[in-house]
């Protein structure tokens, strides 16, 4: 097959369609066309300089069979360009001939011969805490993709695994692209290798969407149902399909994937964000010279909300389907949070990134202590393992001031030296009277109800959700001030009054707050406020009635 690349000021092309058809390739001489100039190159497109489109990579035109370069597409000025074009062209030419077709982008798959290479820096701290370093963050992201180890190495060490530890339930996690022969070929080597479930990875959020794997499959109930059915088709295991949050509706989703034979659903995985940008406009993380980035996936205790709303939703709109917890579990107590959702496992990860895997065998602890304290019926009034929080300054308990100079002081100034002297008068007096103090008792309690097991807790939240239009717009609360507790540092007072209803005012002389009537009980200030349980919400002894501005049957006037 002879090859020719024309270029030329009048617009010269070879098109390969017009010059092969009908005609025996090996015979074709060099021909040079002088046609007019776009009726002679339909169906190539132009852009807006009507100049046909080409890649400047390939020199490839709209149409495959068409390779165009020079002054005629407008990229060279000089002979020496031109002739640079041809030169670039003429691989691409060579590969078209051969057949060798390449996809601009590779497709990676999760098999021995299509294997990824991550970009670092890949997995950063997130800045939904602020300026806080070390341990504890409240957030990662991370634009990793899978892993970089094969298919073989990884049945190889479930296998090994298993082994090790025949005890233990082990979930493998697969993904593919949207391949039926892929996913039956992939979750059957994970089967064979001794994996007592899967876990089918239909959305990952950076990265392998742009490969048709992960979000791509996920986002689409057919696709979701479709793919559980071929997995079915292939295994006997369990399986769970892990959800995407990046959706607007995750409950069809998770219904796609019961109908697809799947055995339950992790919810969900990492939500699609981008974390930062330094004070010179670039991101982080930044990849090479260029500072390059994409949107990655966020984890940690910021999603949370986003999580248990994923659950909660599931589980209520599909009852006693399986759920897989992952998304900001952090303690025991998070933990029950997902439990209480309506979740039968719990996954953990950036909780470890954050300390190490020793947290895992603490949550369990937690737990185990949370699930007992529910059985002791002193401790109801807990919240978990914390104690309900008696009036203190700076952790130690105090005096009712009021009671014992009926009047109220607050904790700063000469107010502080006052109520020194006022305490140390009460101490002698008390003392003077020989006064006997009761001794400190702890005894231990005794469990009178029997000890709760998982299941026993798993959902008791859901039948507090519902609609807004289920809520009680006749049951307000107001908030209520300790101010034995209070510090005067005024930040319920700031917060009232420029982003709340001026319901605090602060008392002239002693600086100590008061809530007046026309709290709404928006609990702005109880949220922001540094000493806990300083602020309580207690319910409105009085008809709440809105203040409307104006009467509803007063017409604004324009």
């Amino acid at each position: 097959m002879k090859i020719i690349w024309l270029k030329c000021r009048t617009f010269h092309l070879v098109s390969f369609m017009k010059l092969v058809k009908g005609r025996d390739l090996a015979s074709l001489p060099v021909v040079f066309h002088f046609f007019p100039v776009k009726e002679a190159l339909s169906p190539i497109k132009f852009n807006r300089w009507d100049l046909p489109e080409v890649d400047p990579e390939t020199m490839q035109t709209s149409e495959p069979w068409v390779f165009a370069g020079g002054d005629i597409v407008g990229m060279a000025n000089t002979t020496v360009e031109s002739v640079n074009d041809g030169k670039q062209a003429s691989w691409y030419i060579h590969k078209y001939i051969q057949f060798f077709f390449v996809q601009r982008y590779p497709i990676f798959l999760l098999f021995q011969q299509d294997i990824v290479t991550n970009v670092s820096p890949r997995i950063v701290r997130g800045t939904t805490s602020g300026p806080m370093y070390g341990p504890g963050q409240s957030s990662f992201l991370n634009i990793e993709l899978i892993s970089e180890k094969t298919a073989a190495y990884w049945c190889q060490s479930v296998t090994e695994l298993k082994a090790d530890f025949p005890d233990n339930i082990l979930i493998a996690s697969i993904m593919c692209s949207y391949n039926k022969n892929d996913w039956m070929e992939l979750s059957r080597k994970a089967e064979a290798s001794g994996a007592d479930a899967l876990e089918l990875n239909l959305s990952c959020p950076h990265g392998m969407g742009e490969r048709g794997m992960g979000l791509a499959c996920g986002q689409d109930p057919e696709l979701v149902r479709n793919i559980c059915r071929w997995v079915r088709q292939a295994v006997q295991i369990p399986f769970f399909a892990k959800l995407t949050p990046n959706v607007t509706d995750i409950v069809s989703i998770a219904r796609a994937a019961k109908e697809g034979g799947a055995d339950g659903v992790t919810a969900t995985n990492t939500v699609s964000g981008l974390m930062g940008l330094k004070a010179d406009g670039t991101p982080w993380p930044a990849v090479g010279a260029g500072k390059r980035t994409t949107y990655g996936g966020v984890s940690g205790t910021a999603i949370r909300p986003i999580a248990l709303r994923a659950v909660t939703t599931i589980a209520r709109a599909l009852p006693g389907f399986p759920i897989l917890a992952t998304g900001g579990i952090d303690s025991a107590e998070s933990g029950l949070q997902f439990l209480h959702s309506g979740a039968s496992v719990l996954q953990v990860c950036s909780a470890v990134q954050n300390q190490d895997f020793t947290v895992i065998q603490d949550y369990c602890t937690g737990l185990k202590a949370l699930l007992y304290l529910k059985s002791i019926e002193e401790l109801q009034g807990w919240d978990g393992q914390s104690p309900g929080t008696e009036s203190h300054q700076k952790g130690k308990p105090v005096p009712r001031i009021a009671e014992l100079m009926g009047k109220k002081l607050p904790n700063f100034g000469p107010y502080l030296e006052q109520r020194k002297k006022i305490i140390a008068e009460e101490k002698m007096r008390l003392k003077e009277q020989n006064a006997a103090f009761p001794p400190l008792e702890r005894k231990p309690f005794i469990p009178k109800k029997p000890i709760p097991a998982i299941k026993d807790v798993i959902g008791k939240a859901l039948q507090y959700l519902g609609t807004f239009g289920e809520l009680s717009n006749i049951e307000q609360v107001v908030a209520v001030i300790d101010e034995e507790m209070c510090i005067n540092c005024g930040k319920c007072y700031m917060t009232c009054n420029d982003s709340g209803y001026q319901a605090i005012q602060f008392d002239p002389e002693t600086h100590l707050p008061t809530v007046t009537d026309t709290c709404t009980g928006c609990t702005l200030c109880l949220s922001v406020c540094p000493i806990i349980d300083c602020i309580r919400m207690v319910s409105r002894t009085t008809p709440y009635e809105p203040k409307r501005g104006l009467p509803l049957a007063v017409n604004p006037v324009c």
